[in-house]
């Protein structure tokens, strides 16, 4: 494997699309704000191809992250840049989640060109590429008729403007970031449409070889700590649901003078049947609140929701 010395520019891996491509230009910036000098370096993923087909039909295990992995391991790149509600639950035994960067807001919302657009008035076509969005809104708003729709927020953008769909769901986060706020017609409410564990937060990987001095300036410069105390326990939610991209769970940990509040459920891909739990304790307790809040959604009926979801796609 290649070495990289601790003066050499850090070299950032990240996929091609605008919002990836954000995301890799924030860290940069804030990189390059701590006086560290820094390589962009794109690379194509196998869910940046594969868009004639939804999620959990391809596989979502490492569809967004896999061949920026593979770079991380070989030593072409220094880090790799993701979406954290991209990266799947469990991490490679060589591999490490070094950093979470602060949080955007974490909610989901509606985009239309109908600024007056709102969701179950009337027979409506919405476009979303997510089990846990298409889940919800056969739930709360059953009349409407869910459409798949891949691809990054652009293509997103241009099927809803060729009029595939009366209007799509997505996460705030990556409209705000790509400054499509103007076209927001609705903001759904957390307390129903529970976001994807690591939601609105952007993850740094690296390779557990890479130098010590390296890992420590990285994560100084681009960790938040309270955003990864929120994370460690979703993605600890995540990993015992064992759980990704093609599972309808949704986890949201929020902090206030040092507890930590866990919301995390599971819901029946026809929306007919949604299972909550809500957890709270100190900060130190967080992967562990995660586990256990899994193992209570489990026992409650979560087990025999991802036993059907299962059997649906065999």
């Amino acid at each position: 494997m290649e070495t990289t010395s601790t003066t050499s520019p850090i070299r950032i891996g990240t996929r091609g699309s605008r919002l990836a491509l954000w995301q890799a230009h924030h860290v940069a910036d804030t990189l390059r704000a701590k006086g560290m000098e820094v390589e962009i370096i794109t690379i194509t993923t196998k869910g940046d191809i594969v868009l004639d087909k939804s999620l959990d039909k391809i596989g979502a295990k490492g569809v967004f992250t896999e061949e920026l992995e593979e770079s991380l391991r070989t030593g072409a790149i220094d880090i790799a840049v993701h979406s954290a509600k991209d990266v799947q639950s469990t991490i490679p035994d060589d591999l490490e989640l070094l950093a979470f960067m602060e949080r955007e807001q974490v909610h989901d919302v509606v985009i239309s060109f109908d600024p007056l657009f709102k969701l179950g008035e009337g027979q409506q076509v919405i476009g979303t590429s997510s089990t846990r969005r298409r889940s919800m809104l056969k739930r709360f708003y059953p009349n409407v008729i869910t459409a798949e729709c891949r691809g990054n927020l652009q293509t997103r953008i241009q099927k809803l403007k060729d009029g595939q769909y009366d209007a799509i769901l997505l996460a705030y986060a990556g409209v705000a970031r790509m400054q499509y706020d103007h076209m927001i017609a609705q903001h759904l409410p957390l307390e129903t449409f529970i976001p994807a564990a690591g939601q609105g937060s952007v993850a740094i990987e690296c390779a557990k070889t890479l130098p010590l001095e390296r890992k420590l300036d990285l994560k100084l410069a681009l960790d938040h700590k309270p955003t990864h105390l929120c994370l460690l326990a979703e993605r600890a939610y995540l990993r015992t649901m064992e759980g990704g991209c093609s599972i309808p769970s949704f986890a949201l940990a929020t902090l206030q003078d040092e507890q930590l509040t866990l919301r995390a459920g599971i819901i029946s891909l026809d929306g007919q049947e949604l299972i909550l739990e809500e957890m709270s304790g100190p900060t130190q307790d967080a992967e562990t609140m995660g586990e256990q809040l899994a193992h209570a959604v489990l026992s409650q009926g979560g087990d025999r929701i991802l036993r059907q979801i299962r059997e649906e796609k065999r």
